[in-house]
């Protein structure tokens, strides 16, 4: 059952200033035009001041701006940040289930792993031979856990996560479902007789509080490991060939694909569908806009976009121009018209 908060509650916890009926009680939390009367919402922006003024929710955090703003909830939470205030709440009105414990009996077990305390091994799990689990780390159903390889404390796989041998994971890292780390990287050599693959021996290193998003896969390295770096945090459907350097505190989006041997540096930003092509480096908290192409070494602290990328700002002065051009164009089109006639 969700438990219930007053609106007091509320704004003591998110360290608000309460307007209106504190005893109201809160068992939700949803955004503006989906909000019923037992749900906290919150306006970030002036962009949905419509659906703010016909909301249906009984309290809205809601920024200093717009304490006075007509139409809406009575019941406001004036806070310096709605967003932050919403991810408290959040962890309030559900927080995480327990963690299991034990091992399930379907779970088989390689000689010399060892486990940890408090770990739960869910049901079908295999784990390697000389595997080893980390204390508190739950790994649910039908994961494959190679020879070898190491997991740190406090972590969570999802259900049919594979870890290949060759695989390290550090502490507190989540790894969702049908993620697969340390497969081979795609590397042959072209010759008379077909391709020859080319072996991978290197490690796929999976550092502490990473996560990585359902059906990512990461290539393990050729002759270099391939790493992800502290705190990044990996979307979906996301591909990290072999040998690529991921840095610290990295954001990287849906559908991003990065080619062999590229690092990408510390507080990077790569949005969905990204693409980076090998043996580049993309340069310390630079931000790629969706559906990019990275062809090139990218400066640090830039902000690129298109295809090739190129810097933003640039890139909208080049579209404006193109609009302006396309005017021009048909009147060039219609005075060629008008001097053909003439000829004739």
């Amino acid at each position: 059952m969700t438990p219930s908060l007053s609106a007091a509650e509320i704004a003591a916890l998110a360290q608000g200033e309460l307007v209106g009926d504190g005893a109201l009680r809160l068992s939700g939390l949803a955004p503006l035009d989906r909000a019923g009367p037992a749900d906290l919402s919150f306006l970030t922006t002036n962009r949905y001041l419509g659906q703010f003024r016909v909301t249906r929710a009984g309290a809205v955090l809601i920024t200093e701006e717009n304490r006075a703003t007509l139409g809406g909830p009575a019941t406001r939470i004036i806070v310096k940040s709605p967003h932050r205030a919403m991810l408290d709440i959040l962890r309030l009105l559900f927080p995480d289930p327990p963690r299991p414990r034990g091992i399930e009996p379907t779970a088989i077990i390689g000689k010399g792993a060892v486990i940890g305390q408090d770990v739960y091994l869910g049901p079908y799990t295999v784990i390697g031979a000389g595997a080893r689990i980390g204390d508190r780390t739950v790994v649910m159903a039908h994961c494959v856990i190679g020879d070898n390889v190491p997991i740190g404390v406090d972590c969570t796989l999802h259900p049919q996560v594979v870890l290949y041998p060759r695989a390290v994971i550090g502490d507190r890292v989540i790894l969702h479902a049908g993620v697969r780390i340390a497969s081979d990287g795609y590397g042959y050599q072209r010759g008379p007789e077909g391709h020859e693959r080319i072996p991978h021996v290197a490690r796929s290193v999976i550092e502490d509080d990473v996560e990585i998003g359902a059906n990512t896969c990461i290539d393990r390295g050729s002759v270099s490991d391939t790493v992800i770096g502290a705190g990044s945090k990996l979307d979906n459907l996301v591909h990290i060939a072999h040998n690529v350097k991921i840095g610290k505190r990295c954001l990287i989006m849906a559908f991003v694909g990065i080619a062999g041997s590229t690092i990408v540096e510390d507080d990077v930003v790569l949005a969905g569908q990204v693409g980076i092509t090998g043996h580049l480096t993309v340069g310390k908290g630079a931000v790629v806009a969706a559906q990019s192409g990275i062809i090139g070494n990218v400066e640090p602290g830039a902000t690129l976009s298109g295809f090739p990328a190129r810097d933003h700002r640039e890139l909208l002065r080049q579209v404006a121009a193109l609009k302006k051009l396309t005017p021009i164009a048909r009147q060039l089109e219609k005075l060629v018209e008008r001097g053909r006639h003439q000829a004739e």
